[in-house]
């Protein structure tokens, strides 16, 4: 299990073959890479994430450990980014590698929604328009109860 937040950009290519090559006891990886979109209005000029080191990636560990306590898991890759992000850059990666593909594919599910509501990170949007922290989404935490 890798768990990584990083400024840097990532090689999504590179990730996802090293990965994939760790272990040739799965017969299932699945990947998601979010990217940043830009606005509906067209007029995001960046996105600034940030983060406690430390508290962030216990806490990403932690929803790891989960998904592999709950599935049959071979590996977990997260990678998620935090500074200045414009649309289109790419800012997160989860992989999972598991025996077989239901519990690659929702073990992957699983990471992100919790990534995306219970992560430790604090994203603002800058635009032509002014600066703005993002809210978090009935949506998002409604994902959870699925699980």
């Amino acid at each position: 299990m890798r768990i990584a937040v990083q400024e840097q950009e990532f090689d999504l290519g590179a990730e996802s073959n090293a990965f994939a090559d760790r272990d040739t006891a799965n017969g299932a990886i699945v990947t998601f890479t979010g990217v940043v979109r830009d606005l509906a209005k067209g007029n995001l000029d960046r996105m600034e994430i940030e983060h406690y080191p430390g508290m962030t990636e216990r806490a990403i560990t932690k929803i790891a450990e989960e998904a592999r306590a709950r599935w049959s898991l071979g590996d977990v890759l997260v990678i998620h980014r935090y500074g200045r992000l414009v649309p289109g850059d790419r800012i997160m990666m989860v992989a999972t590698a598991a025996p077989h593909r239901k519990d690659a594919f929702e073990a992957a599910e699983y990471l992100m929604d919790y990534l995306k509501s219970r992560a430790p990170f604090w994203k603002k949007e800058i635009t032509t328009s002014g600066a703005e922290w993002v809210a978090a989404k009935d949506e998002d935490e409604d994902a959870l109860t699925r699980w």
